[in-house]
């Protein structure tokens, strides 16, 4: 009994030796940034774009077109970020930035069994204004969540496209809500943060053109996206 007692004594003293040893190992990276009023960094990522679209009555009543259904498609961002403190746990954060992504319609006409793709390429000059909800650090981790609106403007919509071979038209402004999270790691020079977010588009983007089939047949054209980003901090 007395030998097991000291065994057990032992067990704990060498715990509590461990954990103090692993105690005097921790650096905590970047102990002055949380105090910081603002800072600085770069941002790149994926995005995942797509169309949400809602039809005129001349798509069920004329016989041109069977479906027109939206697809994801990939492209990517990059752009500058600038975060200046509000409180403790909250920031705001602007990250202007160009975003080349392309959108797809997939359609076919009635009488026809192959399915037609059309893809609109745009390069956004995109300007999201968010709240960035932060946790308490712990140690060199941190959660957030986000919350914004954002303005983009299509430097490459056909809206003033005079070619008679469009199959659709779009206009360059678009308004929009944006919601995500993300995780911040304190690296000993910079801090790195993944992070997701959905991009709501909130302004019709088409551009009504009688002499487009395509175009007649969509009432609703509004952007979504799926941004995956890589920030690195200041």
């Amino acid at each position: 009994m007395a030998l097991l007692k000291k065994i057990i004594v032992l067990c704990c003293l060498l715990v509590a030796s461990q954990q103090e040893l692993r105690a005097q190992r921790f650096i905590l990276n970047l102990p002055d940034h949380d105090q910081k009023k603002y800072y600085f960094g770069l941002t790149f990522g994926l995005n995942f774009a797509t169309y949400q679209a809602s039809y005129t009555s001349s798509f069920v009543n004329t016989d041109t077109f069977m479906r027109i259904l939206p697809s994801w498609s990939p492209g990517f961002n990059l752009g500058l970020m600038g975060n200046l403190k509000l409180t403790k746990f909250i920031d705001l954060r602007l990250v202007p930035s160009l975003s080349f992504s392309e959108k797809r319609l997939d359609f076919n006409k009635i009488g026809y069994d192959t399915i037609v793709t059309k893809s609109i390429e745009s390069i956004y000059v995109h300007i999201p204004l968010q709240l960035k909800f932060k946790s308490e650090r712990i140690r060199n981790f941190r959660f957030y969540v986000l919350l914004g609106a954002k303005y983009d403007y299509d430097m490459a919509a056909n809206a003033r496209s005079k070619r008679n071979d469009e199959y659709i038209k779009v206009k360059p402004n678009d308004l929009g809500y944006e919601f995500g999270m993300g995780f911040e790691f304190y690296n000993p020079n910079f801090i790195f943060a993944p992070e997701i977010k959905l991009s709501q588009g909130l302004m019709n983007q088409i551009y009504k053109d009688k002499n487009i089939p395509l175009t007649n047949a969509i009432d609703q054209l509004n952007t979504r996206s799926i941004v995956i980003s890589i920030h690195l901090q200041g």
